[in-house]
């Protein structure tokens, strides 16, 4: 089965959802400064998730750069995971309407931690089809980022009920360890690539 249907669908996915994020930012009421000040927590919750949601597809190309075939299996392991990030939207402007309550804060890094979770389905997925000598076992290997994600999302969630700004420092630590370029799968492709 041909991936780039799957590649074509979720790189459309990802750009709705950025989409929707933008219309949900509202326009001010006033033309001066004072104005945009109630907007700044929905701005910043904006960029977090524009970024996780950058991060997501740069990722999730790469990594299907590293697939050769996909199946009935990983199509639903990809499409659990565009299942987590489509709530990416809801959570960040109840997160950002509401002034990075607790609960909402809360909500936003659970969405957060299932995305995460989904997409290490997906790269289980792809290896169990092409095995564990496939060029995404070889880049991934232990994988200590995505799991070192996956446990400070958890551990940001219970700890947005006692300290909202611990949980939040948490959620911009995961995007930062995103943000360092991954070269991971570029340097395995490369080296599958050289004589």
């Amino acid at each position: 089965m041909s991936k780039t249907r799957l590649e074509a669908f979720s790189d459309g996915v990802i750009a709705i959802l950025i989409t929707i994020m933008i219309l949900e930012l509202k326009v001010p009421e006033g033309t001066n400064v004072q104005a945009l000040r109630p907007l700044v927590p929905t701005f910043l919750t904006y960029v977090l998730s524009f970024v996780l949601l950058g991060i997501y597809w740069n990722n999730h190309h790469h990594m299907l750069s590293a697939t050769e075939r996909v199946n009935g299996a990983v199509l639903w392991a990809n499409l659990h995971l565009l299942f987590w990030l489509s709530l990416t939207p809801f959570v960040t402007g109840w997160m950002g309407e509401h002034h990075f309550g607790a609960l909402p804060t809360a909500v936003y890094g659970a969405v957060q931690f299932f995305s995460a979770i989904a997409y290490t389905i997906l790269q289980f997925a792809i290896i169990r089809l092409e095995g564990p000598h496939s060029k995404l076992a070889a880049a991934v290997k232990k994988d200590v980022k995505g799991k070192l994600s996956a446990v400070m999302w958890f551990v940001a969630i219970p700890l947005a009920f006692i300290q909202t700004w611990i949980a939040i420092a948490l959620y911009i630590a995961v995007a930062c360890i995103w943000l360092v370029p991954d070269r991971r799968i570029e340097r395995t492709l490369h080296h599958a690539e050289q004589p």
